[in-house]
């Protein structure tokens, strides 16, 4: 009987060992358990977080851009702890535009921001913000639009059939989703959301003292400021993704207007040669390095069109996570060419980003256009120009 009760043991050590072993022993099509760890529960803060949500690409943390359509074509949004280069148009009509999306998405979304710029001062810049679009305002500037394309349809002839399956990436509202949405350009952002949000200005004449000799102004010390400042902000406020922060979680929206023009005291775009051009590389490089630790992400316009020396434009794109163009129309040929007539430029998608990678995307859709209408900003699909 002894040995029958040893034996007995025995079985039930061996099935807790077997049983042990099976929960182990996980394959890759068995779906793990909630665990209560501290990696799981990090993750989940990072999900809660408002105004973001996750690729389904790859899993990373994503912002809208404020154009939903401009989402789609950058793979469901901008990835946190990026930068998206804004190359602005010949004469800066529409950069702002985009600019300002980023901005009111981020008030709209209760993030922070973060507003540089060497021309304006921040605060007059977030009074310029557009108002987000109500559902029943944007269904009635749809449908007018909806209404006049059907009647001009009628009358042109149906070329490339093929193409018309391609959709026009417009945005739809989704104010109750709360990642993206749709703004009035023709009326401004209530003060009440101004007042409301948490946002720090960094004014480039209000940083520079008077007292300066003109060594001391150089572009090198511009962007040394902004960096600081930018740092300061990063740590201060509990932006560091690399430290647990002792506040409930939030996004940092960084938005510098007119990098590398010369108000920002940069010669880069006065001269071909210039001997300084490195400090423009310099700060996307140490500015990158601070993104991709922190919880923020970060939108620069730069006048492109203005720098000579192309092989810096190559270096500030490789430096760039994300590079979108736009060409207008305006004092081109294209602007009287009929097979332009419906739109306002072109939107060229140069880049798009894959982390933890040597190389970049390349957006497979080439044929983009923008059109500005009395309330929206619109991106479609170039359906007309294939002949």
């Amino acid at each position: 009987m002894a040995v029958a009760g040893t034996s007995g043991t025995g079985t039930r050590s061996t099935g807790s060992m077997v049983a042990a072993a099976s929960t182990n022993n996980v394959t890759s099509f068995q779906r793990r358990g909630p665990r209560a760890s501290g990696a799981d529960s990090g993750c989940s803060r990072l999900v809660s977080i408002a105004g973001t949500r996750r690729s389904v690409r790859n899993g990373q943390l994503l912002v809208s851009t404020g154009l939903p359509a401009l989402d789609q074509f950058l793979g469901g949004g901008l990835a946190v702890g990026t930068v998206l280069l804004i190359e602005e148009d010949k004469y800066n009509i529409y950069s702002p535009l985009l600019f300002n999306y980023f901005l009111a998405e981020g008030i709209v979304s209760g993030h922070a921001l973060l507003v540089a710029s060497a021309k304006e001062d921040p605060a007059d810049i977030l009074q310029k913000l557009p108002a987000p679009l109500i559902d029943h305002s944007y269904k009635k500037e749809c449908d007018e639009d909806i209404c006049g394309h059907k009647m001009e349809s009628d009358i042109k002839m149906k070329i490339a059939w093929r193409y018309q399956l391609f959709p026009k990436m417009e945005g739809r509202p989704v104010l109750s989703s709360g990642f993206g949405h749709d703004y009035d350009i023709s009326k401004r952002i209530p003060q009440e959301l101004i007042e409301t949000s948490k946002w720090h200005g960094f004014f480039l004449p209000e940083k520079i003292s008077s007292t300066f000799n003109v060594e001391s102004c150089s572009l090198t010390s511009g962007y040394m400021k902004l960096l600081q400042f930018i740092q300061n902000i990063i740590y201060e406020e509990g932006f560091d993704g690399s430290n647990p922060q002792k506040k409930q979680k939030n996004i940092l929206r960084i938005g510098i207007q007119n990098l590398g023009s010369p108000l920002w005291g940069d010669d880069i775009c006065c001269a071909e040669n210039c001997d300084a051009s490195h400090s423009l590389t310099k700060f996307l490089y140490i500015l990158r390095a601070l993104l991709r630790t922190s919880l923020s992400a970060c939108i620069i316009t730069v006048p492109t069109h203005l720098i000579q020396n192309k092989a810096v434009i190559a270096r500030v794109t490789n430096l760039s996570d994300t590079v979108v163009g736009l060409e207008s129309f305006i004092g081109s040929e294209k602007e009287t060419n009929p097979l332009y007539k419906d739109y306002h430029g072109l939107i060229h998608i140069r880049q798009i980003p894959r982390l933890n990678n040597l190389i970049y995307d390349i957006s497979d859709v080439k044929d983009l256009a923008f059109k500005l209408k009395k309330k929206l900003f619109t991106i479609e699909v170039r359906e007309n120009f294939y002949v």
